[in-house]
């Protein structure tokens, strides 16, 4: 079910994906900018409930990867509506030869969208970037993998018990909201990455929501930085 979450931002959540064995929520995001084009950020798989609802908001005119694993639907979602355009990063780039890309996103947002939406490029990991979105009408922070906040009431239904324990230890929940070990531990260019994470905090952010787990409603800059405090 479509959700809206602020003026012209809409979360849809859709269905589990396995990630190295790990059942996965998935969410995307969706901004109705002001001149009346929808903004998809990491479009999930394109159900005719949805596609119904999406063509009721507005024409789709930006498909948005925020990084190299959330990638998985967009060939869908072109091909369903060839008039967007398709961002992402460089490496979501290199990893979906077969998608026609506008430039690589990276520290400033497209004229496309810079007078409603700021981003960042949190870098400092060679094994995954991120662009994180900062939504101005809603005061919304968007992440992707930047932090993880498994309830646990999901993790019952769907994680094993010895899953459940490595997702506590991680703080990839409710309560920390962390990203996930093996990346942080990739983070080798602390400079860049605390440079990317100053600029997140400096945002006035209301909400924040990511892409697995429960988003923030309330006291998302309070939410921020714990969730980065690790970096």
């Amino acid at each position: 079910m479509l959700q809206k979450i602020g003026h012209e931002i809409w979360i849809f959540d859709g269905d589990c994906v396995s990630f190295y064995g790990f059942p996965y929520p998935t969410r995307c995001v969706i901004v109705r900018l002001q001149a009346g084009g929808l903004w998809v950020w990491s479009p999930t798989k394109l159900a005719e409930e949805l596609r119904a609802i999406v063509q009721a908001l507005g024409p789709v005119e930006h498909l948005v990867s925020p990084n190299k694993i959330h990638y998985l639907f967009l060939a869908e979602w072109a091909e369903a509506f060839p008039a967007a355009k398709v961002w992402g990063p460089a490496s979501t780039i290199a990893k979906c030869p077969e998608l026609e890309f506008e430039d690589a996103l990276t520290e400033t947002s497209p004229l496309d969208w810079a007078d409603e939406i700021d981003q960042v490029w949190m870098q400092g990991s060679p094994a995954l970037d991120e662009i994180v979105f900062h939504h101005r009408p809603s005061a919304t922070t968007i992440l992707a993998d930047l932090s993880e906040n498994f309830s646990d009431a999901f993790l019952r239904e769907h994680w094993k018990p010895w899953a459940r324990w490595i997702a506590r230890r991680w703080k990839i929940v409710e309560g920390w909201g962390y990203a996930p070990l093996e990346w942080r531990l990739s983070f080798i260019f602390r400079k860049p990455a605390r440079a990317a994470k100053a600029r997140i905090l400096d945002w006035p952010t209301e909400q924040v929501v990511m892409a697995h787990g429960e988003w923030q409603p309330r006291d998302g800059q309070a939410f921020l930085k714990k969730a980065l405090a690790w970096l």
